[in-house]
């Protein structure tokens, strides 16, 4: 520069006092962060796309844990949605894990309070002045049944598991989330009214409780075969399979509630019915009042009490 004001060109540059790095005070340089616009040496120097920065600015410019988790969470969510993983199959498998896992911990204590919290009996959909234990009416255990399993039948849970591993995961990936949900929920529910229903023809089950999602695989397993057989496929070993699986909770001494698969396989059948004759993007609003129609129904079967037998 001509005035003097600084180093004239071609002549050597003097660090001044300033030139020096703010986290190493005796190491010169003339870079500055681009943000704070702090000198920093070649040692602290971040390549960015907006330029060098400091550490210091890096640090506050990276997003903290809970923003990382929630991006981590939406990518695999996403990623999930993309690749049409079947969430909700795998989803009821853990709670019923859980679940168990939890029954088995009360039993070990002595206590069986999880199991005896969550199972069903008919009882439980009877009001309670009709009952002379006082036992009311809890319309919420035709859910908690489907996840929860016998603690002293190690193979009822792993048989369950199993079918829901085999058939869920192809049956969700074909009719959706969303749909399968509502599947499973009704037939679990059909499984539970099955059991509610029979106290008419024998009265002295209607304290007798019954735990597993036995009615909901069923349920499942009756809508794979109403599908395929929509779509022209042999179902012939499915139907033999599950006609032997049926067969076995008739025999004596098996300790099976048949009642409840066949009332998880006619409510299985008919809602797969339902989603196959009304399939296509311009039946949407007919298969959303299907299906509206048959939620309501099931829930008005719980709330009937028809098996209004005072114990």
């Amino acid at each position: 520069m001509a005035n003097g004001s600084g180093p004239a060109y071609g002549e050597r540059v003097e660090y001044g006092p300033q030139d020096v790095c703010y986290r190493h005070p005796r190491v010169h340089s003339f870079t500055l962060c681009q943000r704070c616009g702090r000198t920093i040496c070649p040692e602290c120097q971040v390549a960015s796309p907006v330029g060098v920065l400091c550490p210091s600015c890096v640090r506050e410019a990276r997003p903290g844990a809970a923003q990382r988790a929630s991006r981590a969470a939406r990518v695999t969510g996403r990623r999930f949605a993309a690749d049409g993983t079947p969430v909700v199959t795998y989803g009821i498998i853990a709670v019923s894990l859980v679940v168990f896992l939890a029954q088995l911990a009360s039993h070990y204590f002595g206590a069986d309070g999880v199991t005896a919290a969550l199972w069903y009996a008919p009882v439980y959909s009877l009001p309670p002045e009709l009952t002379a234990a006082g036992i009311g009416f809890e319309p919420w255990r035709l859910v908690t049944v489907m996840f929860t399993h016998s603690v002293g039948f190690l193979l009822h849970i792993l048989f369950n598991m199993l079918a829901l591993w085999i058939f869920g995961r192809n049956l969700e990936q074909m009719i959706g989330r969303t749909r399968f949900l509502l599947l499973y929920l009704f037939s679990g529910v059909g499984g539970a009214l099955g059991v509610m229903f029979w106290v008419y023809a024998d009265p002295y089950t209607i304290g007798t409780p019954t735990v597993g999602a036995s009615g909901a695989i069923f349920g499942i397993m009756a809508a794979t075969l109403v599908a395929f057989r929509a779509a022209r496929v042999n179902v012939t070993s499915l139907a033999v399979l599950i006609a032997v699986n049926f067969g076995i909770g008739l025999l004596p001494g098996t300790n099976v509630s048949w009642q409840a698969h066949l009332g998880g396989m006619v409510v299985g059948a008919l809602t797969m019915w339902l989603l196959v004759a009304t399939r296509g993007p311009r039946r949407r609003s007919v298969q959303i009042a299907g299906l509206s129609a048959l939620g309501i129904l099931l829930a008005l079967l719980t709330c009937a009490y028809l098996v209004a037998l005072p114990i």
